[in-house]
């Protein structure tokens, strides 16, 4: 081939290239996220390809909507914040105080579309049982979420948790060690709320069945109760706990004149460990401190879930990946929340470790016990039955 032809050859295959990119150009000058956005899909990488992607969708809708979600619960307040602040996206808070059930509620009742909540938090028995109101989605961290804390299908799963424990005034009564303790004189024990209605009242019965105390023989002149607790017991789950147990040391508690009761203001409190430490975080050491009781080591998580009727379906993939990332891990644990993944963020060297070491310490020997949804369900059912009979 001759330089002439050579050169004749060179000039049609650049003309031919210049023409192919100037075709190609305006395809070139779209974002990768707008080529290949789809809101509602059950991945980062199915729906938006990259964070980016996701980020710039979740801006256009501009708005997301939570329910159920206090400020001082685990440091929403903050976490709000901090997301609205990082994504320019106004979070709309409806109902701080509703509890599980009402949040599902508020889905299915809200009129106006926009309007309802687009995730949700929630206890493990409301959100197995409305499994199917619920859009499927894998957050990037998904392999860090142990297999027994997420629904495989994607459809929920656990970002923080704690463990039941006991807050007292070391002003007013010596440091408890077990639930045992609590059945000495001078204890004024409480629970957040009624337990046949709260889910932390409802733990903390569960908790103290799993406690030796919980199965002492009641005293003499009370054969009539041990007969009944046997007749109506609600049987032992796989984590050992039994709801009349709880039941019944509750009941020795009023007894001995230990349950705080009317006017009687309790110096004890048994609730979650996030709570109590927030507590204590609040009145100061000496005001108030935590344990988590070595008999009876109960643990709990709450679960993150997106609304299948989301109307800002990428705004609430763009939360769960927020929640999940190390940062909103993070923000969990400085609010005295055991982030469901402390262990993977452990060994990767990322987990604040000042807010880790304001946690109250766990028994290290006693691996903590999980509720079941069938035992939280019988258990229910069986306070409802026995607790205002022999507890009021």
């Amino acid at each position: 081939m001759t330089v002439r032809t050579r050169a004749a050859v060179f000039v049609i295959i650049a003309t031919v290239l210049a023409g192919c990119s100037a075709q190609e150009a305006p395809e070139q000058g779209r974002s990768q996220a707008d080529q290949r956005v789809d809101p509602r899909a059950a991945s980062l990488k199915e729906g938006f390809s990259t964070m980016d992607g996701l980020v710039e969708a979740a801006k256009k809708e501009g708005v997301l909507v939570v329910a159920g979600l206090p400020h001082d619960w685990v440091d929403f307040g903050q976490i709000i914040s901090a997301f609205s602040d990082k994504y320019g996206i106004r979070v709309r808070e409806l109902e701080p105080q509703a509890n599980s059930a009402r949040q599902i509620a508020l889905a299915a009742e809200t009129k106006q579309k926009a309007d309802a909540p687009d995730v949700f938090d929630l206890t493990l028995d409301v959100a197995v049982a409305n499994k199917r109101d619920f859009a499927p989605y894998r957050v990037q961290s998904w392999q860090d979420i142990p297999d027994h804390l997420k629904d495989h299908g994607g459809a929920w799963y656990a970002a923080y948790g704690g463990y039941m424990s006991i807050g007292y005034d070391p002003r007013k009564v010596a440091a408890p060690s077990s639930f045992a303790d609590l059945l000495k004189p001078g204890y004024t024990v409480a629970l957040p709320g009624d337990p046949r209605r709260a889910a932390g009242a409802f733990h903390g019965v569960m908790a103290a069945s799993l406690a030796p105390a919980a199965s002492d023989t009641e005293p003499q002149g009370d054969a009539d109760a041990d007969t009944d607790a046997e007749e109506e017991s609600s049987g032992i789950g796989p984590s050992g706990a039994d709801a009349e147990r709880g039941v019944r040391f509750f009941a020795r508690l009023k007894r001995t004149g230990n349950l705080a009761t009317g006017n009687k203001a309790p110096n004890t409190v048994i609730d979650w460990d996030h709570v109590n430490a927030r507590r204590s975080s609040t009145a100061g050491e000496d005001a108030w401190k935590v344990v988590v009781p070595r008999d009876a080591v109960l643990a709990s998580y709450h679960i993150q879930a997106i609304s299948k009727r989301a109307a800002h379906p990428a705004a609430a993939r763009l939360w769960q990946e927020f929640l999940f990332s190390d940062e909103g891990q993070n923000l969990l644990l400085k609010g005295f929340a055991r982030p469901v993944r402390m262990e993977a963020m452990e060994m990767r060297g990322t987990v604040d470790r000042e807010a880790a070491a304001k946690l109250p310490p766990a028994p290290a020997a006693n691996r903590p016990a999980f509720l079941t949804v069938p035992e939280i369900d019988a258990a229910r059912t069986h306070l409802r039955k026995t607790w205002a009979k022999k507890v009021g």
